[in-house]
């Protein structure tokens, strides 16, 4: 079988040289401008790879393309290699274009394609293979972790070509400090990568998403991922919030113990002043809420909730003062003293203004002596002073007044 293929692979070729060569004695200055164009080709491993010869001036010169083995492939339109996964996309005197389905890692390397001139031109097209990188797996993460322990967690992917990139987030933030390792697969021809992310945990990250990507070209920009979602195990926080801000004598007063823990905390405790609650059939404990009924002041003091869990324990404390309800209502109503002082600096600010104003005007105030007052003084008798004062209207335009 392997002897008859060879025979017809060199069949071809030596068909090929001997018709060129006949064809070619008048030709050889023509095929001068005559030479193959391929390209560079890319594949993802599985895809099919195209591989296209292309001649613009051809004197209906053969074509034919080689595997990286010099295995002639296709002869113009004639298969010369029996691969059901290489097929003849479309021949002329001007290209040759072959197609190759499934294709493996082994399939990578330099084709040939040969236009038979003399001398034979050739040209040659690289098929680099990409390894698609298997999907992550996250190791490392043990559940439950408890607050302030260090955390390892690895991503590891395998078969990738180029080796993968992996980049950690946590909370859809990117985490940069990590470590990365490259390691050559046995095939010699992919890589596993691998990534260690370290930090050390609190109560804040408990339900958090920790995610690894990985990113490949191979991808189509669709990143691989792997998701971890953290399970952390941490002490009870414990609040105690009361109903109402100023407790009054005789009202009810409901304070409630807000705690939170994982494990969920158990039913909390309540004590007063160090001490068991004094007047159960008043202070009524319902889950997380103590109701006291009817305050009066022997409930002031010192209440104290305490939540437990697994982890631990923890507590929180509320002073009582239970207020007389007069008292209140004088504080929350006007303050009549200060209302009045007020007004007195008003008015006290109205008088002096109006005292300093009377005290301005008095002192500008002048005494008008007329031309006409004046010479009915000198006249030595009343008919004189008519005459004096007719005579000084006359002259009204030389009346002048003076400002003393």
């Amino acid at each position: 079988m392997i002897w008859k293929r060879s025979a017809v692979l060199r069949f071809y070729s030596v068909c090929g040289l001997l018709l060129q060569a006949a064809a070619s004695k008048n030709k050889v200055k023509g095929s001068q401008g005559q030479f193959p164009l391929t390209q560079n080709v890319t594949v993802i491993e599985g895809g099919t790879a195209i591989l296209t010869c292309r001649v613009d001036q051809n004197d209906n010169t053969s074509l034919q393309w080689s595997n990286p083995a010099q295995q002639t492939l296709y002869f113009d339109d004639k298969k010369a290699l029996r691969d059901n996964r290489i097929e003849l996309v479309r021949a002329s005197w001007h290209e040759l274009s072959i197609s190759v389905s499934d294709v493996s890692l082994s399939d990578e390397g330099q084709y040939t394609c040969s236009l038979f001139t003399m001398p034979v031109k050739t040209s040659k097209a690289y098929l680099t293979v990409l390894g698609v990188p298997e999907k992550p797996q996250i190791s490392g993460f043990s559940s439950p972790v408890m607050e302030g322990d260090l955390m390892q967690l690895t991503c590891k992917t395998s078969g990738s070509k180029p080796a993968a990139d992996i980049r950690w987030f946590k909370n859809d933030k990117e985490i940069k400090d990590v470590k990365y390792l490259k390691e050559e697969d046995a095939n010699r021809k992919t890589f596993t990568v691998s990534s260690t992310l370290d930090f050390r945990v609190d109560r804040s990250d408990d339900g958090v998403a920790v995610i690894c990507r990985v990113d490949h070209e191979s991808l189509n920009a669709t990143p691989q991922v792997a998701m971890q979602v953290l399970e952390i195990h941490y002490t009870p926080s414990v609040k105690i919030i009361p109903s109402t801000p100023f407790p009054q004598e005789g009202q009810p007063l409901i304070l409630t113990c807000e705690s939170k823990g994982k494990p969920l905390p158990e039913p909390v405790l309540w004590t007063k002043d160090g001490g068991e609650l004094p007047d159960p059939d008043r202070m009524v404990v319902s889950g997380r809420e103590l109701n006291i009924l009817f305050l009066n002041k022997t409930d002031n003091g010192t209440y104290r909730c305490e939540a437990t869990n697994t982890i631990g324990q923890s507590s929180a404390e509320y002073v009582l003062i239970v207020h007389d309800p007069n008292a209140l209502a004088g504080q929350n109503g006007p303050d009549h003293a200060l209302i009045g002082g007020i007004v007195a600096v008003v008015v006290f600010v109205t008088l002096c203004s109006i005292f300093l104003l009377g005290r301005y005007l008095a002192r500008h105030k002048g005494t008008y002596l007329t031309n006409e007052a004046k010479g009915a003084e000198d006249a030595p008798d009343a008919d004189t002073a008519i005459i004096n004062a007719e005579g000084s209207q006359v002259n009204a335009e030389e009346k002048k007044e003076y400002f003393i």
